[in-house]
C-alpha cells in the first residue's frame, strides 16, 4: 500500500485541537513557548536558538518551521477556561510515501501544560492520521542530551533505535547527537490503546494551566 500525504485539515480531539498553523499564529506561539526553559534542552537548536522578543521569534520561526513541506499545526485547548488558547505546535513532515515514512517533530508546548493531556492527545491524533493514510513508520527524534523529551517519547510506546551521531547542527554551531525512536504500523494497536488509557485518566477535566516550572520535569 502506497501512503498518501494527509491534507492540512483541522484535527479535533477531546482536549486539544490541531489547526494548520500560519504566520498569524506566531505572536500567540511566542507567548506560549517563548521561554528559555523550552529551549534549554535542545528545542530550536538549543539555548542559542532562543529569542527573547516577539520580533526576533517571528524572524527565527520563518526558517525553523517546515512551512512548505510539512503539515505544521498550532495546538490549542478545547473546553474549560482556556478554550481556544494556543499552547504549542507540532508538525508531521518529511513525507516519503513510497517508503511509507513520515516524521513527527518541531514539537513544543507552553511549560504550563506539561504533564497534562496535551502531548498524549497530539500524538494520538497525528499517529492516527499518519497510519490512516497508509504510512508504516513514523520517526521521532530528540537531542540525545534532552532527557525530558526522550522520556516523553518513550512513554508514548515508541521504540528507541539508537543514537545518530553528529546528526544535526545546534544553533550555537555545535553538532548534536540524535536519539532515534520509531512507531511502526504493527505497534499502533498497542500504542493507541496505551494513549487512550492515558487520555481516559483526564476524562471530564479540561486542560488547566500549572505553575510555570523553574526546571524541566523529566516526564512531561
Amino acid at each position: 500500500m502506497t501512503a498518501t500525504r494527509p491534507a492540512r485539515d483541522v484535527l479535533e480531539g477531546r482536549f486539544i485541537r490541531l489547526e494548520p498553523m500560519t504566520r498569524a499564529h506566531l505572536p500567540a506561539l511566542f507567548a506560549a513557548i517563548g521561554h528559555p526553559i523550552v529551549f534549554e534542552s535542545g528545542y530550536g537548536g538549543g539555548p542559542a536558538g532562543y529569542r527573547d522578543t516577539e520580533a526576533g521569534f517571528l524572524a527565527w520561526a520563518e526558517t525553523y518551521y517546515d512551512w512548505d513541506n510539512g503539515n505544521v499545526y498550532g495546538v490549542s485547548v478545547v473546553g474549560g477556561p482556556h478554550e481556544g488558547e494556543l499552547v504549542g505546535t507540532t508538525t508531521l513532515s518529511d513525507f516519503a510515501p513510497e517508503r511509507e515514512f513520515a516524521h513527527i517533530g518541531w514539537t513544543a508546548y507552553d511549560p504550563r501544560v506539561w504533564g497534562t493531556a496535551v502531548n498524549a492527545e497530539a500524538k494520538y491524533l497525528l499517529l492516527g492520521l499518519a497510519f490512516g493514510h497508509g504510512f508504516g513508520r513514523i520517526q521521532i527524534l530528540a537531542d540525545a542530551i534532552n532527557e525530558r523529551s526522550r522520556a516523553a517519547i518513550s512513554r508514548l510506546g515508541a521504540t528507541f533505535e539508537g543514537i545518530a551521531r553528529r546528526h544535526l547542527p545546534r544553533a550555537d554551531g555545535s553538532w548534536r547527537d540524535s536519539a532515534v525512536f520509531s512507531i511502526i504500523v504493527d505497534d499502533w494497536p498497542q500504542v493507541r490503546a496505551q494513549l487512550e488509557e492515558r487520555l481516559a485518566a483526564h476524562e471530564g477535566r479540561p486542560v488547566l494551566y500549572r505553575s510555570m516550572p523553574t526546571a524541566a520535569p523529566q516526564h512531561p
